[in-house]
């Protein structure tokens, strides 16, 4: 991909900034190091705005990197207040409590279950075989969650991305009626291409009601997605595209994702 006016893109491990001043790019040897620096901008974020206003949002991502930035911050926490800290999900697989799929199952194993958190602060999304076994009925009820944060705190401080190959964070994937709503913060999704196929997710509306937002990306099946999506692809084709912080948007990627960058 050429690049742009204005354009630059990291060298190994170095943070540079794009056209746009918010957007931060960094690129890092590999994939343990990207998953350190995931955490270690997870603790600032939490850090600062706790300093700032005593308590503090992140939403929390799935999959390998997701789950392995929280066994690291479990590991070396910082200065975060465990017990002003409210926790949420950027999307949900609509299975029972105990089945190994449930991101907050996997989170609650690498970090949540060690940390001296509040348990009304923890906002789960229902479960199928809960008291809201319509997905719909759970993004309703989680919906009304998400609201109640936002009108007391105005954004969430952090949401962290995983993203697919072929672009997608969250549960928003390319071309659906999830990726498109323009409205809703929550939605369910009843036909994800990826399995399981009934989930519950944040939208693009919602990661835009948060302060900094950090994409963490890995290998370089996902080289192709990351350079559209910082080229100015439209959402509805790349959704990572459409994720951006209204203070900050950060790129961690490794060298592989990072290849079609240069």
């Amino acid at each position: 991909m050429s690049e742009t006016p204005g354009q630059e893109y990291a060298d190994q491990g170095k943070r540079v900034t794009r056209e746009f001043p918010s957007d931060i790019v960094e690129v890092h040897p590999d994939t343990d190091a990207l998953v350190a620096a995931a955490a270690a901008r997870f603790v600032e974020v939490v850090v600062a705005a706790q300093a700032a206003r005593g308590s503090a949002s992140v939403v929390l991502t799935g999959g390998g990197t997701g789950i392995g930035l929280l066994e690291l911050v479990r590991k070396e926490p910082g200065a975060i207040d465990w017990s002003a800290l409210d926790i949420f999900w950027g999307d949900e697989r609509f299975v029972p409590a105990d089945d190994p799929e449930r991101n907050d199952l996997q989170a609650r194993r690498a970090l949540l279950d060690h940390v001296p958190v509040d348990p009304a602060r923890v906002h789960l999304v229902a479960t199928s075989d809960g008291e809201y076994p319509d997905p719909i009925e759970a993004a309703a009820e989680y919906s009304t969650a998400v609201h109640a944060h936002l009108a007391e705190h105005g954004a969430f401080d952090l949401h962290l991305l995983g993203m697919g190959g072929e672009g997608h964070v969250n549960s928003l994937f390319p071309h659906t009626d999830a990726v498109r709503e323009e409205h809703e913060l929550v939605v369910a999704v009843t036909n994800s291409p990826k399995p399981p196929p009934v989930r519950v997710t944040l939208t693009l509306p919602a990661v835009r009601r948060t302060r900094h937002v950090v994409l963490v990306v890995g290998g370089a099946a996902k080289a192709q997605a990351v350079a559209d999506a910082m080229g100015g692809a439209f959402p509805v084709d790349i959704p990572s595209a459409g994720a951006i912080g209204t203070e900050s948007t950060t790129w961690l990627l490794d060298n592989e994702a990072a290849a079609a960058l240069r």
